[in-house]
């Protein structure tokens, strides 16, 4: 009776689509109030009276912050659940922007950086969540229109900025507004009807599984755990059906309070943590840091090499630039069908794509012309989309989706790693010439490339090791 119980729970479709649906919204809103204050915060530093040093390093503090924070806080989505992990980051991300709001000082400018230094993971969780709800086959569509969506609100962002700063008090202004669009975010997360997020169990589960499942899937614990969205870990047996490309495997649910004691949230987000860390994944993650840095150094002194190797106008740089963001935000579209096209083969997908950044990057080293610029950021957008979504896809096929919090945590930090090196690299390669960061970008892209040849024919179909796989 259990069974045939937690079985008729399984059957939501329309609840998921909602929520994949508002988590777009979420996305957008997200990275549209965040945008707003990006370009204002030197400014409004130096208006403090910081020194160029102190606003550097007050600068940095949000960067450090991430570094630390966003693998802990990732794994600890997977344990607590998404619910209350995006709730609680969204929560406390507007209170960081409200009190940015209130700065009038460095101190207090510092203070309101904390916590959006800890706890800005919204995107993170987003993409956490939208991994548990579709299959392996849906997952590069949905998560392609979520950092589209995201991109859009991204480019909006600044505009709607830059409108606000033009009046009395804008930085306050856009400040307080950022808050109330977290808040808003925040309102809408918990109104989702998260009561309908069961997954789909296959029914071609073996015996263990189902045994699994009717012990811990009474009536009211399943109600009460997708209530409360969490996500549990459980070490099952996993049947051969939800082990076929494309299947949906159907992740446990349990009750999860963050009135739990503390211990035991910090001992599994500490025994998740240690998993990743000892797991055979260090090619992925360099692969994914090498990336970065050539992406951010293909980026670090763009308008300055526009200026001294074409003479463009700084507006005329910042059309090229808004050109190529909005290009980048539409190929998260093209992920979906180039994924297709490629039988699901993330693995050589990100081969062609890393490698195709390499060559655009070198292009726009060497371009003789604007002309050829334009034509290096058109495909350099795409190609760095669709790279990102294979690399994050990689990395959750590989480490399994029962700690894709952690997983997607562990790449941000990664990410994070490369916003601190790429400035100190781009710095000393400017020492040489105004294409030294691209240039230094190529070698890094190539390295990424040869570690890629090597590693790819010890992978089997779903990104992992065949050493592991064979082990297991």
């Amino acid at each position: 009776m259990n069974n045939q119980k937690c079985g008729t729970l399984y059957q939501k479709p329309g609840g998921r689509t909602r929520i994949i649906q508002c988590i777009y919204v979420v996305g957008f809103m997200d990275l549209f109030g965040v945008s707003m204050i990006i370009p204002l915060l030197s400014h409004h530093v130096k208006a403090l009276g910081a020194s160029p040093t102190v606003a550097g390093v007050v600068g940095s503090t949000y960067g450090i912050l991430q570094l630390f924070s966003s693998t802990i806080v990732g794994s600890w989505s997977d344990v607590v659940g998404r619910r209350y992990s995006l709730l609680t980051c969204l929560l406390l991300s507007a209170l960081g922007y409200g009190l940015l709001g209130m700065s009038s000082s460095i101190a207090l400018f510092v203070l309101a950086r904390i916590p959006v230094g800890l706890f800005k993971h919204s995107l993170s969780i987003c993409r956490a969540l939208l991994s548990d709800l579709v299959s392996e086959a849906e997952r590069p569509l949905v998560m392609g229109h979520f950092n589209a969506a995201s991109s859009v609100g991204f480019i909006l962002g600044p505009v709607v900025g830059g409108y606000l700063t033009e009046h009395e008090g804008g930085f306050y202004t856009s400040s307080f507004t950022c808050a109330v669009i977290f808040l808003a975010n925040a309102g809408l997360v918990l109104m989702l009807p998260w009561s309908e997020t069961l997954i789909h169990r296959k029914d071609t589960n073996s015996n263990n599984s189902n045994n699994d499942t009717s012990k811990g899937c009474h009536d009211s614990n399943c109600r009460k755990s997708v209530l409360n969205g969490s996500h549990a870990n459980s070490h099952r047996p996993v049947s051969p059906a939800e082990t076929e490309p494309g299947s949906r495997a159907a992740p446990h649910w349990r009750e999860v309070s963050l009135l739990q004691p503390a211990w035991r949230q910090l001992s599994s987000v500490g025994s998740k943590i240690h998993t990743v860390a000892s797991s055979d994944m260090w090619d992925l993650f360099l692969v994914r840091l090498l990336m970065a840095i050539a992406i951010m150094l293909y980026y670090s002194n763009f308008s300055l090499a526009m200026e001294e190797r074409f003479s463009l106008t700084p507006k005329v740089t910042g059309y090229l630039i808004s050109y190529s963001s909005t290009l980048g935000a539409l190929a998260g579209f093209l992920v979906g069908p180039v994924t297709q096209l490629y039988g699901n083969n993330m693995a050589a997908l990100l081969l062609h794509s890393t490698l195709l950044t390499c060559l655009l990057i070198f292009l726009y080293a060497a371009a003789p012309s604007v002309a050829q610029v334009l034509v290096s950021s058109t495909f350099f957008a795409i190609s760095t989309s669709i790279g990102r979504t294979c690399i994050t896809d990689l990395e959750l096929q590989r480490g399994g989706v029962q700690a894709s919090g952690t997983l997607i945590g562990a790449g941000q930090s990664v990410t994070a790693v490369g916003r601190v090196l790429a400035p100190l690299l781009s710095g000393l390669a400017q020492e040489f010439s105004p294409c030294g960061p691209p240039s230094l970008g190529v070698l890094l892209a190539l390295a990424a490339v040869g570690l890629l040849l090597v590693r790819i024919p010890k992978w089997d179909g779903r990104g992992r090791t065949k050493k592991n796989q064979n082990a297991e």
